[in-house]
């Protein structure tokens, strides 16, 4: 799996080069809650990726979102939108909380994430700073993503 996980990241635009090995040591740590790969007559067309988040206030419990990707020749059909759509469905039904991530909020508003300040994630600017909450008060505090997301 985790040569079908690396394959969803290759020539990615907005990649750095890490997702691989993010999503590899979540899984090796076993904080991978949610994987969901977009497949198309055995290509990969893309992945996302949920774990387990902490926010201080937070009740209940609460995930990240990321990494996510989309094959370049693939982007802007609506693939990341259908992988976000489908994994924020399920963490519902689970009875997660809600989700937070770091990104563009450009990129996330239409699926109800809110940046408001009341989450901080250290170095990063606020405004990048997102939540959904699926039931409860929404947290306030600072986020901290598994230990997968800090390069060793």
């Amino acid at each position: 799996m985790a040569d079908l996980v690396r394959l969803a990241f290759e020539d990615v635009a907005y990649s750095d080069g890490t997702e691989p090995a993010i999503v590899d040591r979540l899984r090796a740590d076993g904080m991978l809650a949610l994987s969901i790969l977009a497949e198309s007559g055995g290509s990969i067309l893309g992945h996302v990726a949920f774990s387990a988040v902490t926010i201080e206030d937070a009740a209940g419990p609460w995930f990240g979102l990321g990494p996510i990707s989309v094959h370049p020749d693939r982007q802007r059909e609506g693939i990341g939108s259908e992988l976000v759509a489908s994994g924020l469905d399920r963490l519902r039904a689970s009875g997660a909380a809600g989700c937070a991530l770091v990104g563009d909020p450009a990129n996330f508003a239409s699926f109800g994430f809110l940046s408001d300040g009341r989450l901080t994630y250290p170095g990063i600017d606020p405004s990048y700073v997102q939540r959904i909450v699926f039931y409860g008060d929404a947290p306030e505090g600072r986020l901290t993503f598994a230990a997968a997301f800090t390069p060793a």
